[in-house]
Formats: structure tokens, sequence, C-alpha cells
């Protein structure tokens, strides 16, 4: 229990173009005036010619080109990444069946990290120890320390049940509690090291909950809050364990 758990293309009309055009309709305007017989006029000359030259092969493609792709922008535009909550469903279905990491595989490992850094990545709380959510009891669902497990042990020897950690920023008092079998508990005082991050100092360690020893002074470690909202907190130690925990007594209060 020491570990700190804690572009559409222009088409421009160049002066020769009009110019030809203009040609071609004054000498069709001439055949046609006043005849003294019928005269038909060529076929040729009876369609005029369009000012506008024709659009080369590659503006075509590149129009039909340009059409096509529009139609994928709405789509497109309505797609939206996972909220949080959706990342918090996710994060509780990863570890529900771990039995609080003692039986994640590396796999499961990697997948409940890989959605605790999308959560992290998220985190509105930029400041954890100013924050009132950070206030009192919380229940640890997941964990990969070991010593805190004790996933070498049988099953049956293991912390098996609740495990809480209670912190209080205002008077930067910590304390982590096992229940069945053991009911070890151990506080600490913490030294801001950031505005996430502190620096855990154990001082009393109470076996079954009732005898008081002394903590050796190398029980401290360091631990930094990466997510916290008010139902979850995300923590990493200086061990590179990953911690989360859900609140479970906001008002709770650990001993001075």
């Amino acid at each position: 229990m020491a570990s700190a758990f804690f572009s559409s293309p222009q088409t421009t009309l160049s002066n020769s173009t009009i110019y030809h055009s203009s040609s071609r309709n004054i000498h069709l305007f001439t055949r046609l005036s006043p005849p003294q017989k019928p005269t038909r006029v060529p076929c040729s000359l009876s369609i005029a010619k369009s000012p506008f030259p024709a659009k080369p092969n590659n503006e075509i493609k590149f129009s039909e080109k340009w059409r096509s792709r529009v139609s994928f922008f709405p789509s497109f535009l309505k797609k939206k990444g996972k909220d949080r909550e959706t990342m918090k469903e996710e994060l509780l279905e990863a570890i529900s069946a771990l039995d609080r990491g003692a039986e994640a595989t590396p796999d499961n490992q990697e997948r409940v990290d890989q959605i605790a850094r999308e959560l992290e990545a998220v985190n509105t709380i930029k400041e954890p120890l100013k924050s009132n959510f950070l206030n009192g009891k919380w229940e640890l669902i997941y964990t990969t320390s070991r010593s805190i497990l004790q996933s070498q042990r049988p099953k049956f020897l293991r912390p098996n049940g609740k495990i809480y950690q209670a912190i209080n920023a205002d008077t930067l008092r910590a304390q982590n509690m096992e229940t069945w079998p053991y009911f070890n508990q151990v506080t600490a005082n913490l030294v801001p090291l950031s505005s996430t991050k502190v620096a855990v100092k154990f001082d009393t360690f109470k076996i079954a909950g009732l005898i008081p020893i002394k903590a050796p002074g190398r029980a401290r470690g360091e631990l930094e809050i990466t997510y916290l909202d008010e139902e979850l907190r995300i923590s990493r130690g200086d061990k590179g364990n990953l911690f989360i925990l859900k609140m479970v007594d906001p008002s709770y209060r650990v001993p001075l």
C-alpha cells in the first residue's frame, strides 16, 4: 500500500473570338437581305457559331470530379469524435471483468491505457489540485500496480474487498484504505510539485486498521492527476503505474 496510487474554372472571351463571330453574323445578314428568288441558305451558315469556346477535356474532367467530391462533404461534416461520456463508458466496460486489473492480460492493459489516454487528452480540469472534484473518498477500480493488487498471490490471499483512496487538497492529506480481509491503512502528506502532480510522503501505517506504525523514510512516491471530473479520476504514479478511481463519498475527510 506504500505505492502511490496516487477553385469553377473561369471561361475568358478573347477579342479574336468576338471579331470572328461578328464577321460571320454580318455575312449571314447580307445573304438574306431582300432576295429576288427564294435563296437557300447553306446549312453551314444557318447555325451561328457559339462565341464561347468549348471547355477543354481536362476542365470537364475537373468539373465532374469536383462535383463528385462535393457530395461527400455533408457526410464528412457530420462525423464527430467520441464525447467524454462515451469514452468513460468504454473505459468502465473495458475494466469491468478485470478484477481491478489483477486478471488483466497485456492486451487488456494496452486497451485500458489507450482509452485512458483518450480521456486524458480531453481533460478540462487543468489544475486538479485546486478543484473541489478532487476532495473525498475514491474507490480504486483499476490499477497496474502489482504491490497493491498482490496479483502474484493466490486469489484468496489477495485484497478481496474494496480499496479506497481519499484526498483532501485543502489540507494536503491522503489516505489509502484496504477492506476485507486485511483492513490495512496508510496516511500521507502531499507536497505539490505542479498544478497536477504531488510528492507523496507516507507517515503512518495501520495494521488491520488498528495498530499504528510509523512509516519508514523510504515510503514515498509521486502521483500525477491526469484526468478529473466529479465521477472519475485517472492518475499515474512515478513507477509508471496507472490508477483509475470512481468517487464514492465527496464529504470524506482524511485524518490529520
